[in-house]
């Protein structure tokens, strides 16, 4: 899914390439044929900004078949485990083999250095995806004294741009929006 949240309006296409696999996407290869439009509103979508051949349904079972694991990895960690499904989502829609333009990888969009930082020798593999990403969310709870908001623009923007700002949320459109839709998934469970 290459869903971005854009801030008047949406349009998701559907791809199938030639071995029959489905894409969706925001940003239709230059509006090539073969670009279905399948979806357009007026508002802002939430959906996970990297690249990832996952829809709904697959999203939902994904969701239930990391369940486990994400309870696991919230107990040790100290998070809420509500936090680290907001988060997932919002980066991954739940697929394990997402990657983003810049090279953020799995389930919770490791970056490369913040993989090798925690100890993550296979971005993706689920599990060590999610313990990474885990820990790393919990050092930016404990270094912004538990402010979920900061943490969660760090988780994003990364940490120096949080302190660059004084200890706010950066003003970057993409960090401002994605603090908002982890909040909003946090907040209702989705």
């Amino acid at each position: 899914m290459v869903l971005t949240a854009v801030p008047a309006s949406a349009e998701i296409y559907k791809y199938i390439d030639r071995e029959g696999n489905v894409y969706f996407t925001n940003l239709p290869y230059k509006r090539s044929a073969g670009f279905e439009l399948i979806w357009r509103s007026r508002e802002d979508p939430f959906y996970a900004d990297s690249y990832s051949r996952i829809n709904l349904k697959d999203m939902n079972q994904n969701k239930l078949r990391f369940s486990n694991m994400i309870a696991k990895v919230a107990k040790r960690t100290r998070l809420n485990p509500e936090l680290l499904h907001a988060v997932i989502r919002a980066e991954s829609a739940y697929d394990p083999k997402a990657l983003s333009k810049k090279g953020a990888r799995g389930l919770m969009q490791l970056m490369p250095g913040t993989a090798d930082r925690y100890g993550v020798n296979d971005s993706w593999d689920p599990e060590q995806n999610l313990d990474g990403g885990a820990r790393y969310l919990r050092d930016l709870l404990d270094m912004f004294d538990q402010d979920l908001k900061l943490a969660v623009a760090a988780y994003n923007a990364g940490e120096n741009a949080v302190k660059k700002y004084g200890n706010k949320i950066p003003p970057y459109p993409e960090t401002v929006q994605y603090v908002r839709k982890v909040v909003t998934f946090y907040q209702t469970g989705s």
